[in-house]
């Protein structure tokens, strides 16, 4: 897969993942924490990974391995919280985090 589309994919898959828990917010009919801040999480690392942020340039494997650090917290979280599987939305976010993952790391060995 080419770098190229590999950063394609993380645009995307982050921006769904992101999406989603900021959307849990109006499924739940409130604001919780924990949903608001994942979310805006993963669209500030989208922000460090795309932006023009000077203060970021050269650090690209640091924000790689911060963006699968947090992916996999989050993951994790979820498990260890008792990740609800009848919840379709919970598991299709799941699924979107892991491919997230494999998508870091192909970018960041490419």
């Amino acid at each position: 897969m080419s770098k190229n589309t590999l950063k394609s994919l993380i645009l995307i898959l982050g921006l769904a993942t992101a999406l989603i828990h900021l959307y849990l917010n109006i499924r739940l009919g409130r604001l919780d924490i924990a949903f608001t801040l994942n979310g805006l999480g993963y669209l500030a690392l989208l922000a460090a990974m795309f932006g023009n942020l000077s203060f970021l340039h050269g650090r690209s494997t640091l924000i790689h391995y911060t963006f699968m650090g947090f992916t996999a917290i989050t993951i994790l979280a979820w498990f260890a919280l008792g990740g609800d599987f009848g919840d379709s939305l919970a598991v299709i976010d799941k699924l979107i985090e892991i491919v997230l993952l494999v998508c870091l790391w192909l970018h960041l060995k490419s």
